[in-house]
């Protein structure tokens, strides 16, 4: 009884939220100029607030006038400052924490500064919100009678120079409320172990015996610890060792390759997914709605957002516009100025709106995740959409997988190589590439014109790879965990040509 009273007041808590939702659902545009020029009124007096006259910047056309688009290259002099202990330099308020982020191509780390503001009005309260959504399109949850599983990356804390650096997730579980805790699984300590395999099974151990009612994690990193935990019990499914489970709250990776795998594991009817967007520079957009696949962009998160049109994308020289001048079904690469001190910051996503009453999203890729060696214009979007119909008529199902280009030579023509790991094999992978193919023309006009008579692409090649090969690959890297993912799509082969030395060295 106790445990149904808590979860009435929690949940009675969080729909209140809701009203608060709906004011910048009314007044989008409103909303996010006052938030800009709350923005420059808060670091006008910080280095950058000097460097660029914050404090005479009127309009959203000043703005975009004398504050440049910029990289992480631009700002990582300033951010090393930072971490070496001065203070005030992007934002007023001291700033400790350091979200680490390798991401999916460069090998180099980047240190995302993290404020007690980004943390409190956008990390902590998208949390919050996620849970508000979820209750008010589920009245009759009974979330808070158990437990949830939090699954992270391979995440500790460093401390260097009296600043503190991690995975994102790592940063916001050790900043968690007391009162956090007792709603979730596995316990901190465990949470924050940062070698990955010895994480999982001491998740397992501790987690098994729990009544669990929701997920929280990284799709891919997921199926590794429920499969894990089916082979350890040796039940049929999940739902037989947590009866009570309701929702998976997921982001990070496209779920389509994943989402019949889940399907299987969890045959549960009214069994809900969630999908959140967030990195470590912040959190932006959530499902607020059952059973779709659109994103309500979070407007109220100390977080002004541009865009780029990726049709005319040239990095830091760019043209953005703001949200009021937006139309649907275009890609345009994310630009955000935050309440952690990143401004005019190009993100390395893509996004296009599916709505714009409300503002809702569907996240299509990476600025640099894409091929374009043919003028194909291939990006993350087309490969996963093609995969899906693929799987859909072979019956297959699919792990992890990579694309890289096949170079024209004076003998023959240019293609895509394709580095698939199956859960499940098609029963003839020359059809599953016919397959994919058909799709893929009928996706993107691009690619049809250059698969024509194969003048520029010939065929998809498509590579099998053995069982655990992506997973291995990451852990030769040293990238285990929640927050590092497989790059999908690249110009280069270099990714194609450590994997296919793996497999055939190994």
């Amino acid at each position: 009884m106790p445990y149904q009273i808590v979860n009435s007041i929690i949940s009675w808590f969080l729909k209140k939220r809701k009203h608060q939702v709906e004011l910048f659902l009314k007044y989008p545009v409103d909303v996010q100029n006052e938030l800009l020029f709350k923005l420059l009124q808060t670091a006008k007096y910080t280095e950058i607030g000097k460097q660029y006259h914050f404090s005479n910047i009127k309009t959203y056309k000043e703005f975009k006038e004398k504050v440049p688009i910029q990289q992480y290259e631009s700002i990582e002099p300033l951010i090393e400052r930072a971490r070496k202990g001065e203070q005030n330099l992007f934002w007023p308020t001291p700033i400790k924490w350091f979200a680490k982020s390798s991401g999916t191509t460069n090998a180099k780390s980047k240190f995302i500064p993290v404020s007690d503001e980004a943390l409190e009005d956008c990390h902590f309260k998208a949390g919050k919100d996620m849970l508000c959504l979820y209750f008010n399109n589920n009245p009759d949850s009974q979330l808070f009678i158990g437990k949830g599983l939090r699954l992270g990356g391979s995440s500790a804390i460093y401390e260097d120079n009296n600043s503190y650096f991690g995975d994102l997730s790592a940063i916001i579980i050790e900043n968690l409320p007391f009162w956090a805790d007792f709603s979730s699984a596995p316990k901190q300590e465990t949470a924050l172990m940062s070698e990955w395999e010895s994480k999982i099974e001491a998740i397992i151990e501790e987690t098994i015996e729990e009544d669990l009612t929701s997920l929280v994690g990284v799709p891919s990193w997921m199926l590794v610890l429920l499969n894990r935990v089916l082979e350890k019990t040796g039940k049929n499914n999940i739902i037989e060792v947590w009866p009570n489970l309701e929702v998976y709250f997921h982001g990070g990776v496209n779920f389509n390759p994943y989402r019949e795998q889940f399907k299987k594991i969890i045959p549960k009817k009214d069994f809900k997914y969630y999908e959140t967007y967030n990195a470590s520079e912040g959190f932006f957009a959530i499902q607020d709605l059952n059973n779709s696949l659109d994103l309500l962009l979070m407007l109220d998160y100390g977080i002004f957002y541009e865009f780029i049109p990726m049709n005319k994308f040239d990095g830091e020289n760019s043209e953005a516009i703001s949200l009021s001048k937006v139309k649907l079904n275009t890609n345009y690469a994310l630009v955000i100025t935050t309440n952690g001190g990143l401004w005019r910051y190009l993100i390395g996503d893509t996004i296009k709106f599916t709505s714009l009453n409300p503002y809702r999203i569907r996240i299509t890729g990476r600025t640099k995740h894409f091929i374009n060696v043919f003028g194909e214009e291939l990006i993350i979007d087309n490969a996963e959409t093609a995969l899906k119909q693929a799987c859909l008529k072979t019956g297959a199902e699919i792990c992890e997988y990579t694309v890289a280009p096949i170079f024209m030579n004076n003998e023959k023509s240019g293609g895509h190589e394709w580095m698939i790991e199956f859960r499940k094999h098609p029963n003839n992978i020359n059809f599953f590439a016919e397959m994919l193919d058909n799709a893929l023309k009928a996706i993107n006009s691009d690619y049809e014109a250059k698969r024509y008579n194969n003048l520029t692409l010939s065929m998809p090649k498509i590579n099998i790879a053995k069982q655990g090969l992506f997973y291995d690959w990451l852990k030769q890297q040293g990238k285990l965990g929640g927050q590092h993912k497989v790059p999908r799509l690249s110009n280069s082969r270099k990714y194609l040509e450590e994997l296919l030395e793996l497999m055939y060295v190994s």
